[in-house]
């Protein structure tokens, strides 16, 4: 016998997709928020914003690009593009802005939005399975 699958409901889904765009915003606020602060850079609000609004729209066009609201939490299918867009995206607006790209950089930001953006799902979808795994002993 196949176990039946549940689906989501609209506002479950609903609830996912949005959850998922606001982690996505607020941590990536946090690590431009992160990056100003061990700078010792002033102007707090506004400085935040001028340096986070580059990845915020890769992120942003790495989620229509991969279509991100069809499995928001996905690691593979989400977190990947997510993060990549984010940083790429970002990267390259910032040249073209004639804001610092740097190598260091780069790699810092592959790796500090890699464990906020690809983190946060992992960790999540580690925390279900786990929660199945309870639930069938």
């Amino acid at each position: 016998m196949i176990p039946e699958t549940r689906q989501p409901s609209t506002s479950s889904r609903s609830l996912a997709v949005a959850g998922a765009a606001l982690a996505d915003a607020v941590l990536i606020l946090l690590f431009a928020a992160i990056g100003r602060d061990a700078h010792q850079r002033g102007d707090a609000i506004t400085g935040v914003l001028f340096t986070a609004w580059p990845f915020l729209a890769g992120a942003a066009l790495a989620w229509a690009a991969a279509r991100v609201w069809r499995a928001p939490l996905a690691v593979r299918k989400a977190g990947l593009p997510v993060w990549l867009g984010a940083v790429a995206g970002g990267m390259v607006l910032r040249a073209l802005t004639g804001q610092t790209v740097v190598i260091a950089f780069v790699i810092v930001a592959l790796v500090s939005l890699g464990l906020f953006l690809f983190g946060y799902r992992l960790l999540l979808t580690g925390l279900r399975r786990f929660g199945r795994l309870e639930s069938q002993e």
